[in-house]
């Protein structure tokens, strides 16, 4: 099999699926071919295409054994140009965060392994903006990228059984908010007030691939109320 564009590999996943795997300088670089080429097979409204999952630097394709099989899906993939996002395509969240919140602190840990003082720690997680590159682990939680160099840190070598809802947290150069309690072995930076998952579907905000976000820096107080106002 020749590939073509920025993809560097096509492999088979189960009996109606592919995984594409895309090349780049970056890992931010592969994402943004990963997104690219999944807006051109959506915008083709292909009767045969049952879904797509987008990862780091892979696009899962899921197909319709009743109306293709994998020549023709290599064939759709060859001749689909990658498309740029529409202005109206993706969302773009700006997210509170109570840095320091004491059930969500590993700033000073964070501190010692990347030589920042705290403050900085914050200033440096708050400068960027980020893309949400997959979501995956648990139901909302969203991998974003890439924080700066600076501020990549490794993560815990012994995960916690118990991380609470709405804890931001880094590990290597991702950022993520924890939208339920589960384990994690990511740093903690602090706590956001707003649910991003409700399994009862009435959750206002979900971070998809492909979305931007902002983190804000909130007092107690706000935070509090915050969270009362969305509970």
């Amino acid at each position: 099999m020749r590939f073509f564009g920025r993809i560097k590999d096509i492999q088979p996943a189960g009996i109606d699926g592919v995984i594409i795997y895309f090349s780049g300088d970056t890992l931010t670089d592969k994402n943004d071919a990963v997104q690219a080429l999944a807006r051109g097979l959506r915008a083709q409204r292909l009767t045969w295409l049952k879904s797509l999952i987008a990862g780091y630097d892979s696009l899962l394709v899921l197909f319709d054994l009743q109306r293709a099989d994998v020549h023709l899906v290599y064939r759709t993939l060859k001749n689909t140009q990658p498309r740029e996002a529409g202005a109206d395509e993706h969302s773009h969240y700006e997210l509170p965060v109570w840095y320091g919140a004491p059930s969500a602190n590993d700033i000073a840990v964070v501190s010692e392994k990347t030589g920042l003082s705290e403050d900085e720690v914050i200033a440096t997680h708050l400068r960027q903006q980020y893309r949400v590159f997959t979501v995956g682990f648990s139901p909302g939680f969203a991998y974003m990228g890439e924080t700066s160099e600076s501020l990549s840190c490794p993560r815990l070598e012994s995960p916690r059984k118990k991380v609470p809802a709405g804890a931001v947290a880094i590990a290597d150069r991702q950022t993520a908010v924890y939208p339920n309690e589960s384990p994690g072995g990511w740093n903690l930076l602090g706590l956001c007030p707003l649910p991003l998952f409700k399994a009862d579907g009435s959750q206002p905000i979900t971070l998809r691939a492909g979305d931007t976000v902002n983190f804000v820096q909130v007092d107690e107080a706000t935070f509090r109320e915050l969270a009362d106002k969305h509970g």
